[in-house]
């Protein structure tokens, strides 16, 4: 992994499109992220083509499921080599402890480096009202506290969480856990279907170690320089 800490999500189904930007990208981000769009529609194979451009593979699958089958789709991660994976921490403690014991198997059978296991905790597309309307009592901030100590506990590298909420977890998990964060936007940017945004800039200086970046790259005309102006930003 590079000290790049943009992740750059592709958000298009067509291999060759998302192999001709990670040829642009590669050296220029830190990771693509390929989610389950991309990997429903290519599976496997496809999230190799794109890895053969050199760049880290971020998978957010976001695995969510009893823990034997959550363990066993990490371990058949073999063949993709992704640097992190996603998990729902909202799987409950033995799911995530059977996950982080399968990244564990999974680098001791390929003989290549662990992946990281990031948790989810509150989707940055839901705001307090969608918390209350999914029955939830707890502040969005409590219940991401709550995901983020059980992710901890459980073995898991980190976790994915919006930008708003980067200090709080810091403060809360230490400086070696891993905060992953979407909801980025370079000022300016359109903020999409995410309720819960900032800047490059500002993630960074509260302390985020990844930071996923989609349309502001992607759409560019020349995605390449949007990286590499997003890059020097952060200097």
């Amino acid at each position: 992994m590079t000290t790049n800490p943009i992740i750059c999500a592709v958000d298009t189904t067509d291999v060759a499109q998302a192999k001709a930007l990670a040829g642009q990208l590669s050296g220029g981000v830190g990771a693509l992220k390929l989610g389950l769009e991309f990997f429903t529609a290519n599976g496997a194979a496809g999230v190799r083509e794109i890895a053969s451009q050199h760049v880290p593979i971020f998978l957010d699958l976001k695995f969510h499921d009893i823990p034997n089958t959550v363990a066993g789709a990490i371990k058949a991660t073999a063949g993709i080599d992704a640097f992190m994976m996603t998990v729902h921490t909202a799987g409950g403690s033995a799911m995530l402890r059977a996950a982080a014991g399968a990244a564990d198997e999974l680098a001791i059978a390929t003989g290549k480096e662990r992946p990281q296991i990031v948790g989810v905790t509150v989707l940055t597309s839901l705001d307090q009202q969608d918390m209350q309307s999914m029955g939830v009592g707890d502040t969005l901030n409590d219940q991401v506290k709550r995901l983020a100590e059980l992710a901890q506990v459980s073995g898991l590298d980190g976790v994915v969480c919006s930008p708003h909420e980067i200090e709080l977890l810091r403060r809360q998990c230490g400086e070696d856990f891993t905060l992953v964060v979407p909801g980025i936007r370079p000022a300016g940017s359109a903020t999409g279907d995410q309720k819960r945004v900032l800047t490059p800039k500002e993630a960074l200086q509260k302390s985020a170690d990844y930071l996923v970046i989609g349309r502001p790259i992607t759409e560019a005309a020349d995605p390449a320089k949007a990286a590499r102006e997003i890059w020097e930003s952060l200097a």
